[in-house]
């Protein structure tokens, strides 16, 4: 069998004949993604209601970038990755991570305190057609067809997974709403447009070849930053619901490892080996993925409407992908 090399990564050092390695096949890959981004928003769950979102998200995001520093310098060269980005690049960055990680992320986290993962993962998924939105009147960027009738059809599976995405039998806490309905879903509505905007400003950054995990250390560095201090600031909202324990932040690290580390990893290497749209339409399918992963943990079937919520929203997907 023909052997490829495969990129240095944390995700494919698997040895064959301690020499060279066996090729991944970058559809696994892209699957890959998608599941671990599913499993982390499970993972996420427990220390989120526990510890809150902000400080969830401080623990979380502190780990991503220790993790990728270390792997920069062990498996990469971490001096050129960002010797090679102008400052004007390194502020956007900044700029980007304040506004889709710092703000996106805890926002994000607050949402699925409130809805769930299962709400939350869908209505996240709303900031593809944001994303297409924005770069059409900030980047000129023309908008097709297709892109129009899968914002349709994301905006569409949204609804019928948040209003019709539950069954009166269903009982577990995860399906329950805290507070108001409309506050959760217009949380999860800032979260996606949080992602949108700070995509939007790294677009250009990354298509001059920017390297994409410096990148991500710079994004998430600037949150980390102003998650700290706010912390060392005692603002109130800032401070921990509870008591920071051993297994609370094994698993903020670990949602954290699988979500961004592990999970981002597998996309870039079906990216780099793989079909674009094969792997666009792979890593979007976290929302169906979300409900077996669901059906496990809680014993209860997810209700007809989320099945069709999520297949309409993976759908719409594929079509702006």
């Amino acid at each position: 069998m023909k052997t490829i090399q495969l990129p240095q990564c944390i995700l494919c050092t698997v040895y064959y004949n301690s020499i060279t390695f066996m090729p991944i096949v970058p559809e696994f890959a892209a699957l890959g993604a998608a599941l671990c981004w599913s499993l982390s928003s499970l993972l996420s769950m427990t220390p989120t209601q526990k510890l809150g979102s902000i400080t969830f998200v401080r623990i979380r995001m502190t780990a991503v970038v220790i993790i990728l520093l270390v792997y920069l310098r062990l498996f990469g060269n971490l001096e050129q990755a960002f010797s090679s980005m102008l400052l004007a690049d390194i502020l956007i960055l900044m700029l980007s991570g304040v506004i889709g990680i710092f703000i996106g992320d805890v926002l994000l986290f607050l949402t699925m305190d409130r809805l769930g993962p299962r709400r939350t993962s869908t209505l996240f998924a709303t900031n593809a057609p944001m994303q297409v939105l924005l770069g059409f009147l900030f980047l000129g960027e023309v908008l097709s067809t297709k892109q129009y009738i899968g914002s349709f059809l994301i905006i569409l599976g949204t609804y019928l997974a948040i209003v019709y995405g539950k069954r009166r039998s269903q009982v577990h806490s995860w399906e329950n709403v805290s507070g108001l309905l409309v506050i959760g879903v217009l949380l999860g509505l800032g979260a996606a447009l949080g992602q949108a905007a700070g995509a939007l400003l790294t677009k250009p950054i990354m298509a001059q070849g920017a390297s994409p995990i410096a990148a991500t250390i710079i994004r998430v560095s600037a949150a980390v930053f102003l998650l700290w201090l706010g912390f060392f600031s005692k603002v109130p909202s800032f401070s921990a619901k509870a008591s920071l324990t051993p297994r609370l932040l094994m698993q903020s690290i670990i949602s954290g490892f699988i979500g961004m580390a592990l999970g981002m990893s597998l996309l870039l290497y079906a990216l780099k080996y793989g079909d674009l749209g094969t792997t666009a339409i792979l890593s979007s399918i976290s929302p169906v993925l979300l409900l077996p992963m669901l059906w496990i943990k809680t014993r209860e079937v997810p209700a007809i409407g989320a099945w069709l919520g999520a297949i309409m929203v993976v759908i719409g997907l594929i079509f702006i992908t």
